[in-house]
């Protein structure tokens, strides 16, 4: 079965008036719904809901950041979430980055790799039922137990950008979570998580805004651009990707401190590589590509950028 996903919540809508919109989106066929933890909502609570509201669909978070919570509370928020939807929940953990972490949550953003390494052994162990007591690299752990083992596991993905990351979720992980990149990098990217085993899963958050009016999109989609890809994890992975050229510019009156500058610097090319637009049979089409290049579920993140985002999530369901 093709996957097929989409973020919630939408923006907008208070959670608890979400209800009659969740179940559309099951009702529209999509496979998957997927929350995430940056700066709106935490990561479980619309899973939480979602899971009662949408009784047939996977659940996903994009990601936990690795940090922000202690090893034994995130272990706990994971087996409740399975307890209330077995079998359906999708762990995604990753190191975030140093805004998310450090500046707005005052946590020492050190040791990116490692800590998600140990995070995900650490969960391995106390979702299987284990009692843990681990000296890790970046946190120990003294004699925590789950109640129970979750029954079924849940897989862990984790978000990867460049190549240590990949193979520790091709390693370590069931598969690997992707953000911001084009249907060409996927080419790249992909065997990395899959050195070892082929049948790790690769999720990919897709930027979407199925809006015919190119100019109007781009110039909007800068701006998300411009503020995801000069936080120093995304500028070192799109270094990695091979487009300091393109995104030289943007990064250099970035640090000069004229934002205005460096958004307006970003070439159309890279606009139309990183974010789908267009008609919505064309932003499908483009979806598929991702398909093609080897992700198994893309997760659309609808950008209202003129365009309404529950009517963008009905254009572009699953056929």
């Amino acid at each position: 079965m093709q996957r097929w996903g989409i973020t919630i919540p939408v923006d907008g809508r208070a959670l608890h008036e979400q209800a009659e919109w969740i179940r559309e989106l099951e009702g529209l066929g999509y496979t998957d719904l997927w929350s995430s933890e940056a700066g709106g909502t935490d990561g479980f609570t619309p899973l939480t809901l979602a899971s009662t509201w949408a009784p047939s669909v996977r659940l996903g978070c994009a990601i936990l950041p690795a940090y922000t919570r202690g090893p034994a509370l995130m272990a706990m928020s994971i087996a409740s979430l399975c307890s209330a939807a077995p079998g359906r929940f999708v762990v995604g953990i990753g190191s975030s980055s140093n805004v998310i972490v450090e500046n707005w949550n005052g946590i020492p953003f050190q040791q990116p790799y490692q800590r998600t390494r140990d995070l995900a052994r650490f969960l391995r162990s106390a979702l299987a039922g284990e009692k843990v007591s681990e000296e890790y690299e970046t946190f120990s752990v003294k004699g925590f137990r789950l109640p129970a083992p979750v029954e079924p596991a849940p897989p862990i993905l984790i978000a990867a950008l460049r190549q240590g990351m990949l193979e520790l979720a091709g390693r370590e992980g069931d598969g690997a979570i992707l953000n911001w990149l084009s249907t060409e990098d996927v080419a790249r990217v992909a065997p990395h998580v899959r050195k070892q085993r082929g049948d790790k899963e690769i999720v990919a958050r897709l930027f979407v805004a199925p809006n015919p009016d190119a100019e109007a999109v781009r110039n909007m989609a800068r701006f998300a651009i411009s503020s995801y890809l000069t936080v120093p994890v995304y500028a070192a992975y799109h270094e990695w990707l091979g487009r300091s050229e393109l995104l030289g510019e943007m990064w250099r009156l970035w640090q000069e401190g004229d934002r205005k500058g460096a958004t307006a610097s970003i070439p159309d090319e890279v606009v139309d590589a990183l974010v789908i637009h267009g008609p919505p049979e064309a932003c499908r089409e483009h979806v598929e590509r991702y398909v093609e290049a080897g992700v198994d579920t893309p997760v659309l993140g609808i950008l209202p950028l003129g365009v309404d985002p529950i009517q963008a999530a009905r254009d572009l369901a699953p056929r």
